[in-house]
Order: structure tokens, then C-alpha cells, then sequence
């Protein structure tokens, strides 16, 4: 099949794709567009810049504290897909033009930073699918993990569902996969720590598709919350309650154990 993969240029995509775009290079052609960034940096508050800066930093180098990680950073996947190109207005008549030349059978999605209208669906086949970090309904919108750990839950997930109209994270689903949360582990590790399962219910439904079959999925029900990024009172919230965003060697043992 000929597959575009949608994703953003940040640690947690870069995880995910190290997981997914080894198998489907083996079965499809795949193309790769990146968005640059999720929401709008300048109104982001100085922890979560942080965390980007670090985030960025990693992903250029391929090292934490002088430890050489085993993941293939974005510009090593040309081996695995197209040479990744930035793509923050998918919705434009040029991104358009170039997606139906693509002749495009699915559309996968992970942490992608824009939001796709119906022009830009309609070009896949067999439909958009998006691997949503959270459990939806609940936690629809942004940065799920953080306020899951924020509320105190003892779970986590992914949800792999449909993109079907402009609406966010409001589609069809076809699987939720849950994990305990960690409450000694910081928000980063929790969050990476969700997609290899993740991956793999995405390649599942990929291989489904391929071979002929339809996904069983079924409707969300019209509960739960849209999450924005946090302000400053839930940061101070977060961090009083002895919760941090990046733990440098968490993240290297998780990355080490994973990609071994």
C-alpha cells in the first residue's frame, strides 16, 4: 500500500517512529511529512518549552549526557520512507496537489501538529488513522498523559481511532490499549512508554487494511473533556505534588530496553 505518515518533529514521534517505519518498510511504500511543533510555541509556558528544548537537543544530537541512544533521528530514516519533509499546512492547495499525486491508500497519524479538513482526508483510500497518548473520550486534546498524572489516575493509554472530519480526536475507535501509571516515573517517561503497544495495535490495523478487511471500531460516546496545554496554577500543581517532566536517565534506560 502506499502509506503517508504524519507526525511532529519531537522525541516522542521520533520513539514512535523507530517502532512503526522499520515493519511497514518492508510491506508498503511510505511516505513521512512532519509538522514543526504542536499548538502555539509562543504562548507556551517556560516548563514545556524546556521540555521541547530538550526534546530538540536529544533529537539533534542522538545523545543524552554524553550516552549515544540507540533511535535513528529524523534525517536517518531516508532508508525507511521519503526523505522527510516539514508539512505545517497540509490543508493548502499545494499539500493538496502533492497528496493526491501520493495516490495515497491510508493516512497514519502520530502527534501530527496539523489539523486535517476534508480535503485532506478524502485523499486516502481506506481512510485516517490517528494514535491518540490518552483514553478517549476522557482525555481528548492535548498532552493527555499530563493530565491524567495531574488527576491522579492509575492509567494511561493510547487510543487508535479514526480521523473522519476536522473535529478533534472525536472518531470512530478501533482500539484502546492501557498501562498502569508510574507515579515515581516522570511525565516524558510516561508517555513514551505507551507507544511501542501503541505501534503495534496501529500495525495490526494496517495489516488488516492490506489484506482486505475493515477495522471494527465503534462510536464514542459524546462524554468526557477537551485538554489544552496547562497554565501556570497547573504546572505549580504538577510540581508541588513532587511530579517533573524529564528524568535524563529514565528516558535512556526506557530508549536502551526498547530499541535493544
Amino acid at each position: 500500500m502506499n502509506i503517508l505518515v504524519l507526525a511532529n518533529y519531537d522525541l516522542a514521534a521520533c520513539f514512535a517512529l523507530n517502532c512503526l517505519l522499520p515493519k511497514l518498510f518492508k510491506s508498503h511504500h511510505v511516505t513521512l511529512w512532519l509538522s514543526q511543533s504542536v499548538g502555539n510555541p509562543n504562548t507556551f509556558t517556560k516548563p514545556i518549552t524546556d521540555l521541547g528544548q530538550f526534546e530538540r537537543s536529544v533529537l539533534e544530537s542522538g545523545m543524552i549526557d554524553n550516552h549515544a541512544l540507540p533511535l535513528k533521528r529524523f534525517d536517518e530514516f531516508t532508508r525507511l520512507a521519503s526523505k522527510p519533509k516539514i508539512v505545517n499546512s497540509i490543508n493548502c492547495d499545494e499539500s493538496l496537489a502533492q497528496l493526491s499525486a501520493l495516490d495515497l491508500d491510508v493516512i497514519v497519524s502520530i502527534r501530527y501538529g496539523c489539523i486535517l479538513k476534508d480535503m485532506a482526508i478524502a485523499q486516502a483510500k481506506l481512510g485516517v488513522i490517528n494514535l491518540h497518548s490518552g483514553i478517549l473520550p476522557s482525555y481528548r486534546g492535548v498532552m493527555a498523559t499530563f493530565w491524567a498524572m495531574l488527576n491522579n489516575d492509575n492509567e494511561i493509554g493510547t487510543t487508535l481511532h479514526a480521523i473522519d472530519s476536522a473535529t478533534i480526536d472525536t472518531g470512530k475507535i478501533f482500539k484502546i490499549s492501557k498501562r498502569p501509571l508510574d507515579k515515581s516515573k516522570s511525565y516524558l517517561h510516561q508517555v513514551l512508554s505507551l507507544y511501542p503497544q501503541g505501534i503495534n495495535d496501529m500495525l495490526e490495523a494496517i495489516d488488516s487494511l492490506s489484506q482486505g478487511h475493515s477495522l471494527t471500531s465503534f462510536p464514542q460516546e459524546n462524554t468526557g473533556c477537551y485538554f489544552t496545554f496547562p497554565t501556570e496554577q497547573n504546572l505549580t500543581h504538577f510540581e508541588q505534588r513532587g511530579m517533573t517532566f524529564v528524568n535524563e536517565r529514565e528516558i535512556q534506560a526506557l530508549l536502551d530496553q526498547v530499541m535493544a
